[in-house]
């Protein structure tokens, strides 16, 4: 489990730059790889189902968490400041239930509502003062031409205080598992999920040298917290409770889709090849042919399945994505308006019928566009790839100054804050002023030039200029 660190917290920020001096005095680059963030309706909206009546369990509103699917085969799951959630694909894939997916969302759910990333910034204040101090020393050893003393000193320091944070974190580890168990009971559910996740990847929780430092573990022994969390599951009046038919269809459909858009497509043959003719490798394989620029029979496999599920807002929705792909975007009209339909309240679904909407290029449809694009936003105020359309729709009506504006909103929403100040600015010298859009414009201005780390990155700007 990780936790992010207060900002302006001196031990954090110190512990930072010790870091970065210990980096260049024992080790060398090397690459890393960054994940991204993967927005999809389907997706989005299964976990949503599962994981709004546990928020509501858990005495938090659900519109106020975001969850963020990452593109990262590895199991994690965990939470940060502002309520968000992250879930990476490897955690999915590994789920062979939704109970173990929802046991492993109240796990994460137990630390939001426990205020764990607050208590957990002071236990690592804590544990980092006394090797801070310590670390200090082996860093100066080492730049006196004593490197082995140095690297031991260090790697004593960090011991010590991994020894001392991590003590408290087992204690939230545990508390947390029990917290989970009161989400799946409020809700009626089992706890054996979670159960079953921690017994199949009970080894993934063990750093290496874990026999030797025991307490260089992130989360409690799992064996220790197994047996906690069961005497408490077989304890409870649902323990026997399984999963719908439908919530286990809708695991295998999501699986289906990671699979598809994030393996190449050859693995996906051979995960779903043509003897499975259930739904999810159906699905699956559709979704690899279109990998493939097989346009032809992606459409032919989709239009199958739309045929025997012609309510399925997602059938519909990616039938009109690969038309939309293949430059037959007043074809794709269609679908994506049926998508809609079925499902009104899915922002990405309307993203979808916005964007094939301006590629028509027609007068009523730009217009129409425009219309689907404010509803998006004001829904998803922070995306940026509708703000980005929103600058096409405008650009295409001549609206010049509103497309520096919808420009402003989706570099601000990027963090690309130079250049949302830049087109702010364009945008205030064109808006009439008084207006709501300029009043926008001037305070993306304000908010931007607040910012002390901002005006720093002006000032160098500057003087590189």
């Amino acid at each position: 489990m990780r936790f992010r660190g207060a900002k302006g917290d001196w031990p954090m920020r110190l512990f930072g730059v010790l870091f970065a001096i210990t980096l260049l005095v024992f080790s060398h680059p090397n690459k890393s790889w960054a994940q991204g963030v993967i927005r999809d309706a389907e997706i989005e909206a299964v976990i949503r189902d599962w994981s709004d009546p546990i928020f509501k369990a858990a005495g938090l509103r659900a519109e106020d968490i975001n969850i963020h699917i990452i593109n990262d085969g590895s199991m994690n799951a965990f939470v940060t400041r502002g309520q968000n959630m992250f879930l990476h694909t490897g955690i999915i894939l590994n789920a062979e239930t939704p109970n173990e997916l929802i046991g492993v969302i109240a796990h994460e759910t137990g630390h939001m509502a426990g205020g764990h990333l607050a208590r957990s910034d002071d236990a690592m204040s804590k544990a980092m003062r006394p090797m801070i101090l310590t670390m200090g020393l082996g860093i100066l050893a080492a730049l006196a031409g004593a490197p082995d003393a140095g690297a031991a000193i260090i790697s004593s320091a960090q011991k010590n205080g991994a020894v001392t944070f991590f003590a408290y974190t087992r204690v939230l580890e545990a508390s947390t598992d029990q917290a989970a168990e009161n989400y799946m009971e409020a809700t009626g559910q089992s706890g054996r999920g979670l159960l079953s996740f921690f017994q199949r990847f009970r080894y993934n929780e063990v750093f290496s040298g874990a026999t030797k430092y025991p307490y260089f573990l992130s989360h409690p022994l799992s064996s220790q917290r197994i047996n906690a969390l069961e005497t408490r599951v077989e304890a409870s009046p649902y323990k026997d409770v399984v999963d719908s038919p439908e919530d286990l269809h809708k695991l295998q459909m999501i699986k289906a889709k990671i699979v598809g858009f994030l393996k190449p497509p050859e693995t996906t043959f051979n995960l779903y090849p043509e003897t499975d003719t259930s739904e999810p490798a159906r699905y699956a394989r559709a979704i690899a042919n279109y990998q493939a620029a097989s346009t032809k029979i992606a459409l032919k496999q989709m239009g199958e399945l739309i045929k025997g599920e012609p309510d399925n807002p997602y059938f519909n929705e990616f039938y009109g994505q690969i038309l939309f792909e293949s430059a037959q975007a007043q074809k794709a009209l269609k679908y994506h308006e049926r998508a809609i339909e079925l499902r009104p309240d899915s922002a990405l679904l309307r993203l979808n019928l916005a964007q094939a909407l301006i590629a028509t290029d027609t007068t009523d449809n730009v217009t129409r566009a425009i219309m689907e694009l404010k509803k998006v936003l004001a829904r998803e105020n922070d995306n940026s790839f509708a703000w980005y359309q929103l600058s096409i729709a405008y650009e295409r009506q001549g609206k010049i100054a509103q497309a520096k504006l919808a420009t402003a909103e989706q570099a601000y929403a990027m963090g690309a804050y130079l250049r949302a100040r830049s087109f702010a600015q364009r945008a205030l010298m064109d808006l009439p002023q008084g207006t709501p859009e300029w009043r926008r414009a001037n305070d993306i201005t304000l908010v931007i030039a607040a910012d002390p780390k901002i005006r720093k990155q002006i000032a160098q700007r500057r003087k590189r200029h």
